[in-house]
């Protein structure tokens, strides 16, 4: 409606998809758009009954929003309804089965993403096909919707109701479009060859038909021919038939509102004009049962109205009794009541009529009382709230006021057709054909072409795509399960593959090393698993993806960082002053640990040093700046541990064990806001390790192993921490050492690590990268196609990247972009509270591009 934005708080008219087009915005949760019965019903006889509809909308939805676009409903029953769900990245089909049960049908797509998008959902029998952007997305067979739409149904747009399903964006056009495959009115160039359920329907009823015709006329044909063999010396004349009716050369008649005449065998019709009939002042003109024209009718007043022949008036005595009365030769004559039925919907539901004293329930079917036969010619009966009247079908427009008499409409001549290039329009009744020109190919119902770029393999589509042969090219659709823009169709897998899993096929994903499970959302724990083996001195440890041997208490790393942990070794406790000893004791180091020995001849207390500060013998103890962690002195060993957590006590410390706060306040939403955690839960989101604690959640960077001897390294795609290479060229980071240099090309000595653009060239950069000895590569932009070129002259590795066909000032610049490894080891925290937005900080990662 043009007065949307105004007649309705809560909706602003914007800009629309295009310029100079006109959309609404819809904001609030107390607004209620609701359309006017008026129009809501005249949109409702257009849906009754109906097996074949399509539901557009044009639509930019706010993220995470999930709300209701178009709902059709009866108090509880939703007979059509669409929803866009961004918390669960679904589009939902809500209605009613014919056997009155209610149903929902999902697609997985994710409409809420602040993006304009054209959607459209397109309904046949029990088949449903939704388009996104004009691709199609999925295409399914469903449970049969019923479109048996009582009266007094609401139509909402935007919304449930008064108080759910809130749409939150903008939309424009949204339309309910009653014909075959109406998603073609959004988008034209769609193909529409396929015929859709509804059409097969047909085209099965009317086999049958054609066959019982086939039947009959075999049976008449050799009647005909007997017949025939007694006329071979009778004359000849060529009659018409029609509606049943036969009729002899030049014979003339009416039917209905058209003169006819039967010329050469051909019913020739033309559409009669009526002359404004002159009544005398105590008739008036009516339309009589049987004439196309008005014709002058006797005339009765009464109290003050004027009634003609036939017409009936209602009206309550003093006593308050109906009484009928009937116009009969200019009077109104009494007539008798009969019996009123009893009704069976509650008395709110009653509708008093003017032309009779029983009253009738409210969606009462007039139709089927007698008034339908008066809709003629290409006409139907339409039931309203008190009475009924005609309405032409489709393809035909009204011959007289009250449209009880229709003529078909010449779409061809009057250019109301959907014929394209390479076709000629062929009027029908009630409708039109697109016949293709001599030598072209059909498309489908509406256009042709001179070659099928499709089935020759002449296209762009991608093997999981579908091709679509159109006028002078042809168009490509990811197969459903596949999204993309058709060229390149990449899987969809319901819910996403985590922890850099890859979809490989639609539902199916492909796990990188350490995970696994249907969404590789299951970590292998190496450890416990029996794939690692680490040294006496080392205990493996199981980090999300892989695993690491870290040494044991009492030893550290002698600097060869050996995987299994062989470079482990003691730690002299007594030599570098970490005990705890008393100064009555004497230091003894131990393999591993170390022991406070009393000098012989001596009593010791046992007491210990902790802090500076003394503890004597058997004392316990909380750290001063850790309540949470618990120590005890044990003959001289001071011993930490951090409290237990017993969640069944009553008196457990809910700051150190936030696991036993039952609130919800101490929940996490995970990043996708559609999986809670509890206080102490932990998880991986982006290569950094996330806990919940007390209702906010803290991540830091994922412990990485070091990487030593390695000049070159490589985050591999997928995955979070670095490998050595061998490749400089490949690597992602480089550890310039500037005592080494390379040499260019006009001699100069760069230092490594130093990039240049190359003499006498502007779209060529050149960096010294070393590899052994100095070495250095260069990136030169001029076109479409890569070719890697190595090249070796004495101590220069040449790395040329060569485009050709095309010139453009583009540098591969994203190769020699600053060291990003520093952050590897900086430990970072990025909290957030339950229902908030949370944005893993990318500027954190352990390296560049992950």
């Amino acid at each position: 409606s043009d007065d949307l934005g105004e007649s309705y708080a809560g909706v602003f008219q914007v800009q629309g998809f295009h310029n100079e087009s006109r959309a609404f915005l819809f904001q609030d949760s107390w607004r209620n758009v609701r359309v006017k019965e008026d129009v809501a019903e005249v949109m409702l006889q257009k849906l009754r009954d109906k097996t074949e509809f399509t539901v557009l909308a044009t639509l930019k939805q706010e993220r995470l929003n999930s709300g209701v676009l178009l709902s059709i409903h009866y108090a509880e029953h939703r007979y059509l309804e669409l929803e866009s769900s961004g918390q669960r990245n679904e589009i939902r089909l809500h209605y009613r089965t014919r056997d009155q049960r209610q149903h929902t049908e999902g697609f997985p797509y994710s409409l809420a993403d602040d993006r304009w998008h054209k959607l459209s959902v397109a309904v046949s029998v029990s088949h449903v096909v939704l388009h996104v952007d004009c691709n199609r997305i999925y295409e399914r067979v469903i449970e049969n919707p019923s479109m048996d739409i009582p009266s007094d149904t609401t139509i909402w747009l935007g919304q449930r109701n008064q108080a759910h399903g809130y749409f939150k964006g903008i939309m424009q056009d949204v339309q309910l479009v009653v014909m075959p495959q109406g998603y073609i009115s959004q988008c034209p160039d769609l193909n529409r060859t396929c015929p859709t359920c509804n059409d097969f329907h047909g085209l099965v009823q009317k086999i049958m038909e054609l066959q019982d015709v086939l039947a009959k006329t075999s049976s008449k044909l050799s009647r005909a021919e007997e017949k025939m063999q007694g006329l071979d010396g009778c004359y000849c004349e060529r009659s018409c038939s029609m509606n049943g009716e036969l009729y002899r050369e030049d014979e003339r008649w009416t039917d209905g509102c058209r003169n006819c005449s039967c010329y050469n065998g051909t019913v020739q019709c033309e559409t009669i004009s009526c002359p404004p009939p002159q009544c005398p002042p105590d008739s008036a003109p009516a339309y009589v049962p049987g004439t196309c024209c008005k014709e002058c009718q006797p005339v009765c007043l009464f109290r003050g109205r004027v009634y003609v022949e036939g017409d009936l008036k209602s009206v309550r005595d003093s006593s308050g009794n109906c009484l009928l009365f009937e116009c009969q030769k200019h009077s109104m004559q009494r007539v008798e009541n009969a019996p009123c039925p009893e009704l069976t919907c509650p008395e709110s539901e009653h509708i008093t009529l003017t032309d009779r004293c029983c009253k009738v329930c409210r969606g009462h079917h007039f139709c089927v009382e007698g008034h339908s036969p008066s809709c003629v010619e290409n006409s139907e009966c339409v039931n309203l709230e008190a009475g009924s009247c005609c309405s032409c079908k489709d393809g035909y427009r009204a011959l007289r006021d009250d449209s009880a008499y229709c003529g078909d409409i010449d779409e061809c001549a009057e250019g109301k057709h959907y014929c394209r290039e390479n076709t000629m329009c062929v009027n029908t009744p009630g409708s039109f054909m697109c016949i293709c020109h001599t030598g072209y190919i059909r498309i489908d119902d509406y256009s042709c072409t001179e070659r099928d770029e499709c089935t020759t393999g002449l296209h762009s589509c991608d093997e999981n795509a579908i091709c679509f042969n159109t006028v002078g090219g042809h168009s490509c659709s990811c197969k459903p399960g596949y999204v993309g823009n058709g060229t390149v169709c990449r899987a969809l897998c319901d819910g996403l593959c985590q922890n850099g899993g890859s979809c490989v096929n639609p539902d199916t994903c492909i796990c990188q090393q350490g995970f696994t499970g249907k969404r590789c959302e299951t970590d292998i724990d190496e450890c416990t698993d029996g794939f690692v083996e680490c040294d006496s001195r080392a205990i493996c440890v199981n980090l999300p993806g892989w695993y690491h041997c870290e040494c044991r208490d009492g030893y550290h790393d002698n600097g060869m960082f050996s995987a299994n942990g062989e470079s482990c070794e003691d730690i002299d406790e007594c030599a570098t002053e970490r005990h705890s000893c008393a100064n009555d004791t004497v230091c003894f180091n131990v393999d591993g640990g170390y022991d406070c020995r009393c000098p012989h001849g001596k009593n010791c207390t046992g007491d210990c040093n902790h802090d500076n500060k003394h503890k004597h013998n058997g004392q316990i103890w909380v750290l001063d700046n850790d309540r949470c962690s618990v120590c005890s002195c044990q003959s001289g060993l001071v011993m930490c541990r951090r409290m237990v957590c017993d969640c069944e006590s009553t008196t457990a410390d809910l700051f150190c064990c936030p696991e036993c706060n039952p609130g919800l306040s101490s929940q996490c939403l995970h990043q996708n806001r559609l999986i809670t955690y509890s206080s102490g839960d932990t998880w991986v989101e982006n290569c950094q390790q996330c806990q919940c604690m007390s209702g906010e959640v803290d991540c830091w960077p994922m412990s990485c192993p070091p990487v030593v001897d390695c000049e070159f390294t490589q985050v591999p795609e997928g995955q979070c921490c670095p490998h050595c290479i061998t490749d400089p060229c490949q690597a992602d980071t480089v550890r310039n050492d500037i005592t080494k240099t390379c040499v260019d090309e006009n001699g100069l000595t760069r230092f490594s690590g130093a990039a240049w653009t190359k003499h006498r060239t502007e779209c060529t950069l050149c960096q010294c990268k070393v590899r052994q000895r100095g070495s250095w590569e260069y990136t030169q932009t001029v076109g479409d196609r890569h070719t890697l070129i190595y090249c070796m002259h004495s101590h220069i590795l040449m790395n040329v990247l060569i485009q050709t066909d095309r010139y453009t000032d583009t540098h591969l610049h994203t190769e020699w972009e600053p060291d990003t490894h520093a952050h590897a080891h900086t430990h970072t925290h990025t909290h957030t509270h339950l229902h908030t937005e949370w944005e893993p900080d990318k500027d954190r990662h352990l390296q560049k591009g992950v």
